[in-house]
């Protein structure tokens, strides 16, 4: 960072910064005139002292780049008017942040003494210096927000199965506690039907995994389309899915399942028919929660179901 020259003896016109925009009188230019002007080359970063500053940008472009709560780095690109350091000032603090020229730049460099007269003497500063307070208020709001929906986008792809769409283990791990929880306490039935699609290793060792994981997804499209807006469906590991039923008892749970079993069977995986296996079929375990169980009883009563399903011959539903 090289001193070049003083604010009163610079090409630049104070009207042109922000902090006195409205707020130009003989006093504040008498002020200024022998603050510092400063000129960092690109890429040069500015290294604050003990004491806070406030910097403006006459012009170039400085970048600060703040780390956040979650550990990376934002940054900011401060345009010619634009100023830096407001709340170190104000917090009369050192400025932590990194601010780093991003092309040839120059700064006008104000002594927190220097600002705070000014902001005593003139109101006009001090308005100024809040609405420039409030525009990072709002920028960071609007940063936080947008990172706030970024994680809830990652956090709902964390808990989806990347291949079929359906929920995942992860979801069902969290979920289903709750929705047994739930059930008892409105008194209310909470079904859960196992789906383990039929020979589905001979498939892939016939067709190939491209086409396995085609049968997978259609399989997933299936389950989910049959299913109620208030039915969740899961891909539990493998060619193995769960359709979670709440507010169904046994007999409704039935009829999902066999329209489910029935939509398996009919679905064309691949529609060239001089190729074996154009279809999938499924066996279904059905439960129905009890009073005595939880959410681990109740999966446990699903797939001892299916295995009951697969041991009858396949393609069919026990519960």
């Amino acid at each position: 960072m090289d001193l070049i020259d003083s604010f009163g003896a610079s090409r630049y016109d104070i009207h042109d910064l922000e902090l006195f925009r409205d707020a130009v009188t003989p006093a504040v230019t008498r002020a200024l005139a022998p603050c510092k002007v400063v000129r960092l080359t690109k890429g040069e970063q500015l290294q604050d002292s003990v004491r806070a500053h406030l910097y403006i940008v006459l012009s170039g472009a400085l970048g600060v780049a703040a780390e956040t709560a979650m550990g990376d780095a934002t940054v900011e690109r401060i345009a010619p008017g634009g100023s830096v350091g407001e709340q170190s000032v104000l917090d009369d603090a050192a400025n932590l942040d990194t601010m780093t020229a991003l092309e040839d730049t120059e700064l006008l460099v104000i002594d927190a003494d220097l600002l705070w007269q000014l902001i005593d003497e003139h109101n006009g500063i001090a308005r100024n210096l809040l609405r420039l307070l409030s525009f990072g208020i709002r920028k960071a709001n609007a940063m936080l927000r947008r990172r706030q929906k970024l994680g809830e986008f990652y956090r709902q792809l964390s808990l989806n199965d990347g291949l079929t769409g359906l929920y995942n283990r992860a979801w069902l791990a969290d979920m289903l506690p709750k929705l047994v929880m739930r059930a008892r306490k409105d008194t209310t039935p909470l079904s859960l039907v196992m789906i383990d699609l039929d020979h589905f290793k001979r498939f892939n060792d016939t067709h190939g995994h491209i086409l396995g994981d085609h049968a997978l997804v259609t399989a997933a499209g299936v389950i989910k389309d049959a299913l109620r807006p208030s039915d969740f469906a899961v891909r539990y590991g493998g060619e193995e899915m769960m359709a979670i039923l709440p507010n169904t008892g046994a007999q409704a749970a039935m009829l999902v399942a066999e329209r489910l079993c029935s939509r398996l069977r009919d679905a064309t995986v691949f529609t060239d028919m001089r190729l074996p296996l154009p279809h999938v079929t499924g066996s279904f375990g059905l439960a129905t929660l009890t009073p005595e169980q939880d959410e681990l009883a109740l999966i446990a009563a699903a797939d001892a179901a299916l295995y009951r399903a697969k041991q009858a011959g396949r393609n069919r539903i026990c519960s």
